[in-house]
């Protein structure tokens, strides 16, 4: 009997439409073979950001940190000092200098702009491997 495959969720934030469709270009269906499919869902506003992470159980978030009006670093901050088993945040960052404000919002990892497609899925496909394996 085959066993059955979870989805894993993923919530992406930020004002940057372009932003957005490249995180899912770059995640893909699969961010890595041994994981299961991703099911992505983007947001551009920190009122949304906030009914979906109140709503649905995620096991990764995505934040621009350069997102406006609200910053993705003080969002993740903020969920992280209130949503009790937070998910883990990955922090994409504009400058090298924004690395010591990631670690302040307590992002688990941090990708530079411009986007590299592989560093980015290896870096998300980490996250959620842990994820998954303190969930199971």
């Amino acid at each position: 009997m085959q066993e059955a495959t979870k989805t894993l969720e993923i919530l992406v934030y930020s004002h940057d439409s372009a932003f957005r469709r490249d995180i899912s270009a770059a995640l893909g269906k699969r961010p890595a073979a041994d994981l299961d499919e991703v099911s992505i869902q983007d947001v551009a506003t920190a009122p949304m950001f906030w009914q979906r992470l109140e709503k649905q159980k995620y096991d990764l978030v995505i934040v621009d940190a350069d997102a406006n009006p609200a910053g993705g670093l003080g969002l993740a901050r903020q969920a992280k000092d209130e949503i009790f088993n937070c998910p883990p945040f990955l922090a994409v960052i504009a400058r090298a200098q924004d690395a010591w404000l990631a670690t302040w919002s307590k992002a688990e990892a941090v990708v530079p702009k411009p986007l590299d497609p592989f560093v980015l899925a290896e870096t998300a496909a980490t996250l959620l491997r842990h994820r998954t394996s303190i969930s199971q």
